[in-house]
């Protein structure tokens, strides 16, 4: 049987043992986020190399949650509770397990199928893919009702949306399940049934292409299309800075594939690709739309 626990601050239960597969911005952020809701948090990445700057990340988003004041619990408690690994054998004891590596089929395939093997049989999997077919990805599962998509979005400490993605197999329990664990995380679960692109990354990427052509025609400039969208509709960052932000590799491949299940609608621009091979990634590489340096 899963263990669960429920964080005295909030009734919803969580999974006493939570891991974080990749801890890249997003994976940091979502072990930062299990963290602080009362969890036990492993995160397991390729190397020692890639887990020391997992730890970093982690320790860094947990001081500054101290420092802002939002941690209910002493950073030395939330520090006790992570810590990092390269065995994926770290997570047999947790009873669920989201995968957050980079964008590609391939990738994702493979690490899933890597965890599921060394997860016991009642344990949960989620992949926190933002495009990528969930119903596809389960279908390499041995336990394809035991998988579901949970798109957090960035930065996840900031952020209070979760998409609950079901795939063709989820069980209802497992999806009932994941609202509740979103809700533990102070954040609101949004349900969607898989379809290319979900429902949040179909129509921000429709709007961040849009924003990106009209720069390449020289409508107006980056900085006066993000300001028509924060001042206008309420945006709270305009579109192409929040592309800086995600990155500018990231929307280029979710374009391409809405592009190839959606149609030429999601084509990417040629200033995208063109920046894209010019290394602007946005934020990571300090350039992009804007200049982050």
């Amino acid at each position: 049987m899963n263990n669960f626990t429920a964080h005295p601050e909030n009734p919803a239960q969580i999974p006493a043992a939570v891991g974080v597969l990749g801890g890249g911005r997003m994976g940091a952020g979502i072990a930062h986020a299990f963290l602080a809701s009362g969890a036990t948090v492993v995160v397991v990445e390729r190397d020692g190399d890639a887990a020391e700057a997992a730890r970093g990340r982690v320790a860094d988003v947990l001081k500054k949650s101290a420092e802002r004041g939002t941690s209910t619990e002493p950073l030395e408690t939330l520090s006790a509770r992570f810590s990092v690994s390269t065995d994926y054998s770290a997570f047999t004891p947790c009873g669920l397990v989201v995968e957050a590596v980079p964008e590609d089929w391939d990738l994702k395939v493979a690490a899933l199928t890597a965890v599921e093997d060394r997860l016991d049989a009642d344990a949960w999997l989620a992949t926190n893919t933002s495009s990528l077919s969930v119903s596809g990805l389960s279908d390499n599962l041995r336990r394809p009702e035991r998988f579901l998509g949970l798109h957090f979005f960035n930065p996840v400490p900031a952020s209070l949306l979760v998409e609950v993605v079901l795939a063709k197999s989820t069980c209802a329990e497992l999806a009932g399940a994941a609202c509740s664990w979103v809700e533990a995380l102070g954040k609101t679960p949004v349900v969607v049934n898989d379809a290319p692109g979900f429902a949040s990354s179909r129509l921000g990427v429709a709007i961040a292409l849009e924003a990106i052509r009209m720069v390449e025609q020289g409508v107006a400039s980056a900085e006066d299309i993000d300001a028509a969208m924060v001042l206008g509709y309420k945006f709270p960052v305009g579109p192409l800075k929040l592309t800086d932000i995600v990155g500018l590799d990231v929307r280029l491949g979710i374009a391409e594939y809405l592009s190839s299940t959606l149609g030429e609608r999601f084509s990417p621009p040629q200033l995208l690709r063109d920046m894209v091979e010019r290394g602007e990634l946005g934020r990571k590489s300090g350039k992009g739309f804007y200049s982050w340096s």
